[in-house]
């Protein structure tokens, strides 16, 4: 049974853009991860500083050793990009 995992991210004051462009970065990582089945990144319709990605995976196990993989530099290169600390949760299906 796979799982879902919803994050929501708020992008720094006029940093909506950067922040966009970076997660869609993480799509093809997403879904070409062990264990990714696949990745949806949606924007606010009104509130453009808002982002929601919903991932699917073949278990939480796949999805944290994933996260370790990921350059580290990257991510910290990332963290001026969030208005507030990303949020998010595993939903079973």
């Amino acid at each position: 049974m796979s799982i879902v995992r919803v994050n929501e991210f708020t992008a720094a004051a006029k940093k909506s853009a950067e922040l966009y462009t970076f997660l869609q970065a993480l799509v093809p990582y997403i879904t070409g991860a062990k264990g990714g089945i696949s990745c949806e990144l949606l924007k606010h319709h009104e509130h453009g500083e808002q982002f929601m990605m919903i991932e699917r995976w073949d278990c939480i196990e796949s999805h944290q050793l994933a996260i370790t993989h990921y350059p580290q530099e990257d991510m910290q290169a990332a963290m001026s990009l969030f208005g507030v600390a990303p949020k998010g949760n595993y939903y079973r299906l």
